[in-house]
């Protein structure tokens, strides 16, 4: 265990424990700062003993924030919402709170940050979610010189959002399932695993020192190629059904602020915008994964050993192939 102490912001997510387990096994000591930290004593096990804390901030609150960054020698905020609830919005996450982190590390004396933003951030886009990360994007570059900000693809993992939610609604609906806009949004997943790696990678590299990064997996595929993806894996077999988008956009708008809905209507904006890497304003000054050191893990490489829990005997399907 090094001397070098993170401060991670958001560590008890998806990505977050990811990170802490990346971060701990390359010697960093870690310090946990989660909104709720009764939802984060699962972490310390995953490093030697005394390696990781958990301390209570809310990145909304100035005196928990600074409390948290006083002593780090970089900070890592992996904060961030699919859709607003338990009085938080977009604006308060993803820019002021993010620019509330930078702004209290850089004047603590913090050495790196790195922040996790998102591939189709855009001050103009239509959707609020992707307009609040590039504020927030604006916000922590203006707070903290040197920043390294990540621009992740669709995350995948055994926890995701994604082919996890889709294959849970195709299990709801075997018989038919809509295919939104034809289906021809791209989108380039990419594993958690590597992008752990990508975050702890930033931290080390001078190279990364003020830079953007765009990471995705091996492969862009439509968002047509991925529900047949998930159906095959799932042994179902739907009559997919093209659904216009102006139709995805009213049923959103009707039920999408319905507790646990299975799509917003911002997130119906998100799905018409291609999802992959070096498909923005700044493409040509964008680093990469292979910037950072790592190669990225195929989707067949991962998805199917948790999607089989979606099959209709689950872990009792008949084995199938050789």
């Amino acid at each position: 265990m090094g001397e070098k102490l993170v401060t991670v912001f958001g560590g008890s997510g998806f990505l977050g424990r990811h990170v802490v387990r990346r971060l701990a096994k390359d010697g960093w000591r870690i310090l946990v700062a989660v909104r709720y930290p009764t939802k984060a004593y699962f972490l310390p096990p995953d490093g030697d003993v005394g390696q990781i804390a958990i301390l209570k901030a809310d990145i909304r609150k100035d005196a928990e924030v600074a409390a948290a960054v006083a002593r780090a020698d970089a900070v890592i905020n992996l904060v961030g919402i699919l859709k607003p609830g338990g009085g938080q919005g977009f604006d308060d996450v993803h820019d002021e709170g993010a620019t509330r982190i930078a702004t209290l590390a850089a004047g603590a004396g913090v050495k790196r940050l790195v922040h996790i933003s998102s591939i189709g951030a855009d001050p103009e886009s239509k959707s609020e979610y992707a307009r609040t990360k590039a504020a927030g994007e604006a916000g922590v570059r203006g707070a903290f010189k040197g920043a390294t900000v990540l621009r992740p693809s669709v995350v995948f993992g055994p926890e995701d959002q994604f082919f996890n939610r889709f294959a849970s609604l195709m299990r709801m609906s075997p018989i038919a399932f809509p295919q939104f806009g034809g289906g021809k949004s791209k989108f380039q997943p990419v594993y958690v695993g590597d992008l752990a790696r990508a975050v702890s990678a930033a931290l080390d590299s001078d190279a990364a020192i003020g830079r953007t990064y765009e990471l995705g997996g091996p492969v862009v595929y439509s968002f047509k190629e991925l529900l047949q993806f998930i159906a095959t894996t799932t042994e179902r077999s739907p009559l997919f059904i093209p659904i216009p988008y102006f139709l995805l956009n009213v049923g959103a708008a009707l039920t999408g602020w319905i507790p646990g809905a299975p799509i917003t209507y911002d997130q119906a904006k998100l799905l018409r915008i291609d999802n992959i890497v070096k498909n923005g304003p700044d493409a040509s000054t964008v680093g990469t994964l292979a910037d950072l050191g790592v190669e990225p893990t195929a989707v067949e490489a991962v998805v199917p050993s948790y999607l089989w829990t979606y099959r209709p005997t689950g872990q009792y399907a008949e084995a199938r192939g050789a």
